[in-house]
């Protein structure tokens, strides 16, 4: 299988992987778990949800095409679910302002990132060895999930971290 392929398998395997670590704080309740995973229906929190299926679906990924000659492996596993993040907060946010919350449009989206995500992934894999590739994307990713930790217990009071289904901030501030 060549790596254009894995590319559009990964399409399918990280979107399903979303689902599953939507739920995954709510079936396995535990303080790690909440550092990589949505506990709640914030948008901060889902930010989590298309950092960690990224993840979460190229350690699977790796597993088969490390065969392959690839470069920036780990690398892209770090910048690939930001650059996807970036963009789907530069169009849901607008969109999320104007017309409000809808599962179909946010499902959506999240399908139409998760493609732009393997382009660049595949670009990336494609591209010339990266000097230090594998400490920045360990060092970046290590980084990116400090911040994840640190305002899942510290949020910052906006609108980003609201959760207005439950009335709350992170992961137990609740409003008064």
């Amino acid at each position: 299988m060549t790596i254009k392929k894995f590319k559009i398998c990964g399409l399918f395997g990280v979107f399903a992987t979303c689902f599953l670590v939507h739920f995954l704080y709510n079936l396995l309740p535990l303080k790690i778990i909440s550092f990589i995973a949505p506990v709640n229906e914030s948008i901060w929190e889902h930010m989590k949800m298309i950092y960690t299926s990224y993840i979460l679906y190229g350690i699977i990924e790796y597993c088969f095409i490390k065969k392959y000659a690839i470069n920036n492996f780990i690398f892209q596993l770090f910048i690939v679910p930001i650059i996807g993040i970036i963009i789907y907060l530069c169009i849901y946010l607008p969109l999320y302002n104007l017309i409000g919350e809808n599962m179909i449009f946010n499902i959506g989206l999240l399908f139409i990132i998760t493609i732009i995500e393997q382009f660049v992934s595949y670009y990336i894999l494609n591209h010339r060895e990266l000097e230090l590739e594998k400490t920045i994307g360990i060092i970046g990713i290590l980084i990116v999930y400090i911040i994840f930790a640190y305002l899942t217990y510290h949020p910052i009071r906006n609108y980003i971290f609201f959760d207005s289904h439950s009335n709350k901030y992170g992961i137990n501030i609740y409003i008064k």
